[in-house]
């Protein structure tokens, strides 16, 4: 399950109202990004690239910790001159997994995360809520209020939520409606 709002900032300036933070890296794969978009695009390109060499050589997907590994091996050889961007891969390869990607390349795998500048109202959320063994209903109701929440503390997020869920029948995005119903639901 991954979730992000749709606000793109710089500062106190509002660049965009409908930006996507949210893409498919392959059928089992995604990308949240917060940051330089500019850096974020690029390592979502050389992603794809990377996934889509890997199905080729291996004839089978790439596992989402490979993807991880790859992402934080570019974060980290770019150290220098730093790719400012923050990421959150996540897919299913037989088992759900999420990692965390900084742009120093550091890597950690979590069972929630939450990045960007709404991240600290998120996590209050995230962190009252996450139970292992959450139904995809729960666990995207769940994302969207901990973005919803993080839209109305923070100046920096807001105008509403992508979320996609990634699991055995591949990427998915949700519906706007559950995300209307969900969010009805918060008011």
């Amino acid at each position: 399950m991954l979730a992000t709002d749709k606000r793109v900032t710089m500062g106190y300036f509002i660049a965009h109202r409908q930006g996507r933070k949210i893409y498919q890296i392959d059928d089992h794969l995604g990308i949240t990004i917060s940051g330089v978009v500019a850096d974020a695009q690029a390592v979502i390109d050389i992603l794809r690239f990377g996934a889509r060499h890997y199905r080729m050589e291996n004839n089978s997907p790439m596992p989402v910790k490979s993807a991880a590994s790859m992402a934080a091996n570019l974060f980290f050889s770019y150290r220098l001159f730093p790719l400012i961007a923050d990421v959150l891969i996540g897919g299913f390869d037989g088992s759900p997994g999420i990692y965390s990607i900084d742009f120093f390349g550091a890597v950690s795998s979590e069972k929630y995360v939450s990045t960007g500048s709404g991240s600290p109202i998120a996590y209050g959320v995230l962190e009252s809520e996450y139970r292992d063994g959450l139904r995809e209903e729960e666990a995207v109701a769940l994302a969207v209020k901990a973005v919803h929440y993080a839209m109305k503390r923070d100046s920096a997020s807001g105008d509403g939520v992508d979320a996609v869920v990634i699991d055995g029948r591949g990427y998915r995005e949700v519906d706007p409606e559950t995300k209307r119903r969900i969010v009805s639901s918060l008011t």
